[in-house]
């Protein structure tokens, strides 16, 4: 069986901060991230999907973490087709249009090019450190099952070449009938790692908990099930903690996924308070069970 990381995707939300996680010593961001590294070998940096990330970041985080510690990095959200606020951009970057939310189509092509030049730059510190897991790319709603998306992807994986890229679906078409296994297929012939998703149903961006390896690699999301998945509010949107029956039959697929692969990132994104560490802990000593 292959190795299984698990993790959570923030360390410095605000009400994780507030929770009372952190012992009262870890009160700086170097402080922060050295605990949170004694207690789980996997971190997904979201802040990246909101604004470029900095080198003098990702610099940081290679010298402040051990030498097996892994960082996925989520993708700057203009690049997977979402908006953005124009603010984010670096002010060199911002078009003269004065438009304050930003779709890929707003920026002159050589802008658009600067953008993905300076995101994959700045991930290059943990590159060179071992330290970099995947980039991922987690697509908008209306990014859906067809031949336009599927030659997205292809670009986007030669774009970030030899660094790895595991993509997440936000749209149900990718696994309505037998386009699931195409949607698979497509993946395993690309080595391309799927992101599985446990994510409350129902809602145009739902996407069914597939579990299916496709590269030697795999990822794992656990978003939450809150009755409130629609909301503008993140901490309202995300505040589920999972029962322990319910990580507990989890962890039999996870097993079974990491019997396919040489690794497989187990990321909890219930990032409300500590809910997302308490149940990466759970969920660590369930699969430690023999």
């Amino acid at each position: 069986m292959g190795e299984i990381k698990v993790g959570t995707a923030s360390w410095t939300h605000k009400t994780l901060l507030e929770s009372g996680w952190y012992p009262p010593d870890a009160n700086s961001p170097e402080r922060r991230l050295a605990y949170y590294a004694t207690q789980f070998p996997i971190v997904e940096v979201d802040s990246t999907y909101y604004a470029l990330p900095a080198e003098r970041n990702t610099v940081l985080w290679a010298q402040r973490t051990p030498a097996a510690f892994t960082f996925n990095i989520k993708a700057f959200g203009l690049l997977t087709g979402h908006p953005i606020r124009a603010s984010t951009l670096p002010k060199d970057l911002r078009p003269d249009s004065g438009k304050p939310r930003l779709y890929p189509d707003d920026l002159p092509p050589h802008t658009y090019e600067e953008v993905w030049t300076r995101f994959l730059t700045a991930l290059a510190p943990l590159v060179r450190a071992g330290k970099l897991g995947v980039v991922l790319f987690q697509f908008p709603p209306w990014f859906t099952a067809r031949a336009a998306s599927r030659q997205t992807l292809l670009d986007i994986v030669a774009r970030c070449r030899p660094l790895r890229v595991a993509v997440e679906f936000r749209h149900a078409s990718w696994f309505d009938g037998d386009t699931g296994q195409e949607t698979l297929r497509f993946l395993r012939d690309h080595d391309i790692p799927y992101v599985a998703v446990d994510m409350p149903q129902g809602h145009r961006s739902s996407v069914p908990p597939v579990v299916a390896a496709t590269s030697d690699l795999a990822v794992v999301r656990f978003h939450g099930r809150s009755d409130h998945w629609t909301s503008t509010e993140i901490d309202e949107k995300f505040a589920y903690r999972y029962s322990e029956q319910e990580l507990a039959d989890w962890a039999s697929k996870l097993r079974e996924l990491a019997a396919q692969t040489d690794e497989t990132h187990v990321l909890l994104n219930n990032c409300c308070a500590d809910n997302s560490q308490r149940n990466a802990a759970q969920l660590i000593e369930l699969l430690n069970k023999p």
